[in-house]
């Protein structure tokens, strides 16, 4: 697809993304919440419904036109006209002399935000498949679990995660408008419940792209280690992909991603195919498989119920949370789309693609390997020319995804916390590049630590599930929406709402028993009372999760013969 993501981040101007052409623009749009109602006050949750409705009826004039346009053959001249109104540029007024931000008006604002959603259902439904497809882990996870557990459990949790997705879709319909943009998961959490659960949001966004980050650098480092026969010490295998990161993560914009990172896709097509032919015909990893040199390794066997520690099989759950992870930027992909309203075609779709080849990829892998299959997958190949063809191309793949992740990472944290609370200049300034610069030094070096520290690829991508993954795709969804529909029910006994005194309407405040009553004991009451039990269920299972992966962690680091923080000996290597 065309569309390339070019607003992935949380709370910061999407101009930061844009090509670097235009990176001597004028400063950044000030963020949605910069932008007041008429009384000179933060907007309401009634004033953001207001102005969202005015913007999804325009959007549906506009589908409607286009669909009667199509039918007199003005599919071409429309498009003509669409690139043009896609490619403009916002000119914004000169700061102010005394350091403020950009003078921006009504006017100019609406168009810098309409400007850059440009964005097709079908582009999207692209952006979320790469997003979420990396199927490495699931054999893994039916080989924790066994047969019945692992189809029960990619199916539920693929049926939450769908539901999760509908729920923020259904939010972002209701509160998102040229006027008052959304552009991240923290931007729609701050309208629900306050700046406390945006800084909740991008502390935990942060976290996940760190530890992402330095997962794929312990992930390329095995790869690396294997390619080398163990010869070469597998921390300076960590290093030469930490110094990559470095060099490659100095891009500033996501658009000079684009053509690598599509080809990134491929290639990991490529690596399923090529584990999928090698695992039916050569036999499994036994060393790295943990079986000790110079024994017999039994015959491969499958189960299906794996009777295990329920701290083992949680661990093995975690993988499928692990592998449906991507709700966390399902926000940024709806703010590029043009009609926003279609994104539930992409996320269904992509859904059950997803869905299909997860179960595909992991039972097959599984029948051929059983208790000896390896997390990731192609790394359990035994044949060393096989093994490194796969390597080599899930390298330069995890490499790419690496990049992006930390591209992403380093502009949440420098706009969300050096920009905002310590006035850093914006990153289209010279000085902000140069900012940018060390800043991707010290976070490439940061995730080296963790990767290093925790050579354990299935406990810490585990661990990261638990605390990260977990909230953005289950937990905080159904929180959400209870927060989103109380308010909305408790509406319903206020006066008539005037956007010109958007206050005056309401006829009590969150501190009266009667608003508490309206929001609740609604039509709606079961509904609430499945989507809080549903969020109690999620915090509980997260932290069983976490617990679980931390306790695996300390156990494995006990055992004889495991890899050791910052040592030279790999983790696949179980020759003894």
């Amino acid at each position: 697809m065309s569309f390339q993501p070019v607003a992935i981040g949380a709370g910061q101007g999407s101009q930061v993304y844009l090509s670097e052409k235009k990176e001597q623009d004028p400063p950044l749009i000030p963020g949605p919440e910069n932008y007041n109602v008429l009384d000179g006050n933060k907007p309401n949750i009634e004033t953001y419904m207001y102005y969202a409705k005015i913007q999804r009826d325009r959007e549906a004039l506009s589908a409607r036109n286009d669909a009667e346009g199509s039918r007199w053959g003005n599919l071409i001249s429309r498009s003509f006209k669409r690139q043009e109104s896609d490619n403009r540029s916002v000119q914004l007024s000169p700061p102010s002399v005394d350091g403020g931000g950009s003078l921006v008006t009504a006017g100019e604002y609406r168009a810098a935000s309409g400007a850059l959603r440009t964005a097709t259902w079908g582009s999207v439904f692209y952006l979320i498949t790469t997003d979420i497809l990396g199927p490495y882990s699931t054999p893994w996870a039916f080989q924790q679990v066994g047969y019945g557990p692992g189809v029960a459990c990619f199916f539920v949790f693929g049926i939450m995660a769908a539901y999760s997705g509908f729920l923020l879709w259904w939010m972002f319909m209701k509160l998102d408008s040229e006027r008052f943009p959304i552009r991240s998961f923290g931007d729609l959490g701050q309208r629900i419940y306050g700046s406390w659960f945006r800084h909740v949001c991008n502390i935990l966004q942060s976290l996940q792209l760190v530890i992402n980050v330095g997962i794929i650098i312990l992930q390329n480092g095995q790869g690396l280690s294997q390619m080398a026969h163990f010869k070469l010490c597998f921390s300076v295998c960590n290093i030469v992909w930490t110094l990559a990161g470095m060099i490659l993560g100095q891009i500033r914009t996501l658009q000079k991603f684009g053509r690598i990172a599509n080809f990134s896709v491929w290639l990991n097509i490529i690596v399923l195919i090529m584990t999928m032919a090698f695992v039916a015909n050569s036999p499994p990893n036994y060393v790295a498989a943990g079986v000790p040199a110079g024994t017999i390794p039994p015959p491969v066997m499958t189960q299906a119920i794996n009777l295990q520690p329920f701290q083992t099989q949680l661990e093995g759950i975690m993988q499928i949370v692990f592998s449906y992870g991507g709700a966390m930027i399902f926000i940024e992909f709806m703010a590029e789309m043009r009609r926003p309203m279609d994104f539930w075609k992409a996320m269904a779709v992509s859904q059950i693609f997803i869905f299909v080849v997860y179960m595909f990829f992991g039972l097959f892998v599984y029948s051929y390997q059983g208790q000896y299959v390896v997390n990731p997958a192609n790394q359990g190949i035994s044949t060393y020319g096989l093994q490194t063809a796969t390597n080599a191309i899930s390298l330069t793949a995890g490499l790419i995804a690496a990049a992006l992740y930390g591209n992403i990472g380093v502009k949440v944290i420098y706009n969300n916390i050096f920009v905002e609370l310590f006035g850093f200049p914006q990153l289209t300034v010279t000085w902000g590049k140069y900012y940018f610069a060390i800043c991707v030094i010290v976070y490439w070096s940061i995730a080296f630590v963790i990767g290093s520290a925790i050579p354990q690829f299935s406990n810490l991508s585990s661990l990261v599930a638990a605390v990260c993954i977990f909230q953005f795709s289950y937990t905080f969804p159904p929180f959400m929406i209870l927060g989103y529909c109380m308010q909305v029910d408790a509406t319903k006994g206020d006066r008539e709402f005037d956007v010109n005194n958007p206050d005056a309407h309401r006829v009590d405040t969150w501190r009266d028993l009667s608003r508490w009553k309206r929001a609740f004991f609604t039509k709606q009451a079961l509904f609430h009372v499945w989507n809080f039990l549903l969020t109690l269920a999620c915090v509980s299972c997260a932290a069983l999760s976490a617990y679980s992966a931390i306790e695996s962690i300390k156990a494995a680091f006990s055992a004889s013969g495991s890899a050791s923080s910052f040592g030279c000996h790999s983790p696949l290597d179980n020759s003894g």
